[in-house]
């Protein structure tokens, strides 16, 4: 595909790369010459220097036979002028915008296509709100991820010694939890990826992905961890857009703090928040942590656009008593170096975004794609469609589907029903294939699994 990426920030350089290694004809337009001669030399794809909405700039970056615009610069009003041009002038079949304010987004019609033509919106605030409430929702778990409108989710977690499935090969699964279907996607130990069998034997520290139906989760984490209590006291460091919708979305149901710098923005905070405790001062004072009782909450959220300050202020609060921390931290190269130690879980919102960017690159019926252990695999929802002659995988058992090396389905729904993905099922049109894609090169592979063809040699 030929492809324009506007901005060449955090979230355009990791998208470039991304798409630049499956073998797309990647531009990327920006202001900063300095970064994108940067992201010339690491990757092989063109740039442009200008600015990204100016109809000469689109014109010179190749918009005229564009497959897709793709505007995540840091300016909601480029991104959206610049989808605007490229419709208007160039016809471009495809254009995706991210726009943050919600001040737009709450405005019915706006982005219809007689009124500003984009065709998806991204909103990264709400993407990494959403995720940061599921890791609330399920105490334990490092990631988790919904698919099928949320029948199935795939959970990371990390297997702790003394959990019962440890030193038991995943075949004792099955018998051990006879009542509940569930289906290992893949395990990661020392950071190297491992295709599960049945007599692969899960071991203390292994990272271990699993597929249920949204109703066995709990079940089959509490199987590879000790059992964690509900969170019920939530602090979240920083008042921004973030902090602010997941302290909307929780406050009735937990106890929730926020500590924001900005005494305006306090202000505003309190007006608009029901429950929720606004407090103003620094996350960094260990004063204030003190006097909140913070050795009594359950999970600390540092949620500032400051990497440092959310790193500092979850370091102190674990040190005077927190029971988690989570912490959002927005250069990549960070996040392996503090997960896992004093941080309990550290988040990407760049690795958030690209998976909700990435679902409307893919070819074939793809309507759902998250990237996982920042970038390294990715678990993707294709529906499968055509009959046996025209498609790949319809009327095969998973047995039979050739699948790319490093892949495996981990479950099928079908209407409501939820059916993990053992060699016997037989898929059927219509059907919302999950899968586990361990090496980013077979992406290509797998999207043609699920292309239609007219005739099928």
């Amino acid at each position: 595909m030929k492809i324009i990426i506007l901005g060449a920030g955090q979230v355009g350089g990791t998208l470039a790369e991304h798409l630049a290694r499956e073998e797309n004809d990647i531009t990327v337009v920006d202001t900063d010459g300095a970064r994108l001669r940067e992201l010339h030399t690491k990757l092989d794809i063109r740039t442009v220097t200008g600015a990204g909405s100016y109809p000469m700039v689109l014109r010179q970056a190749g918009c005229e036979d564009a497959d897709m615009l793709i505007a995540v610069t840091n300016t909601d009003e480029v991104n959206m002028i610049a989808c605007q041009v490229a419709h208007t002038l160039f016809r471009t079949p495809t254009k995706i915008a991210r726009v943050r304010s919600t001040a737009y987004l709450t405005r019915k019609g706006l982005f219809a296509h007689e009124a500003i033509p984009i065709d998806v919106l991204i909103s990264p605030e709400q993407v990494v709100t959403d995720h940061v409430r599921r890791l609330i929702e399920h105490p334990g778990a490092l990631q988790v991820l919904e698919f099928a409108g949320g029948l199935v989710q795939l959970v990371a977690v990390k297997a702790f010694y003394g959990g019962p499935l440890v030193g038991q090969d995943l075949a004792f699964l099955a018998k051990h939890m006879p009542n509940v279907e569930t289906r290992v996607a893949a395990i990661y130990r020392r950071n190297r990826p491992i295709i599960p069998r049945g007599d692969t034997v899960i071991e203390a520290d292994d990272e271990v992905f699993f597929l249920a139906a949204r109703r066995d989760i709990r079940a089959v984490m509490s199987e590879l961890r000790r059992v964690e209590r509900d969170f019920r006291r939530v602090v979240i460091a920083g008042g921004g857009n973030i902090g602010e919708r997941l302290a909307e979305h929780l406050e009735h149901s937990h106890q929730v703090k926020i500590i924001e710098h900005s005494l305006e923005r306090c202000t505003a905070l309190s007006e608009r928040l029901d429950r929720t405790v606004v407090l103003h001062g620094s996350a960094t004072s260990k004063r204030l942590l003190e006097e909140e009782n913070i050795e009594e909450c359950d999970i600390f959220c540092a949620l500032t656009n400051d990497d440092e300050v959310n790193i500092m202020s979850s370091l102190l609060a674990k040190r005077l008593g927190a029971k988690k921390v989570l912490t959002l931290i927005n250069n990549a190269a960070y996040v392996d170096l503090v997960q896992g130690g004093e941080i309990d879980i550290a988040i990407s919102p760049q690795q958030a975004t690209i998976g909700s960017l990435l679902t409307h690159v893919r070819r074939g019926d793809i309507v759902n794609v998250h990237s996982l252990r920042r970038g390294a695999a990715e678990a993707i929802e294709a529906i499968a469609h055509g009959d046996k002659q025209s498609s790949k995988v319809v009327g095969r058992t998973i047995a039979e589907i050739n699948l790319p090396e490093g892949t495996t389905i981990g479950a099928i729904v079908r209407g409501k029903e939820v059916i993990i993905g053992h060699g016997d099922v037989m898929v059927e049109s219509g059907d919302h294939v999950i899968l586990f894609v361990i090496d980013k090169r077979r992406i290509r592979d797998v999207e043609r699994l699920f292309q239609v063809g007219l005739t099928f040699f």
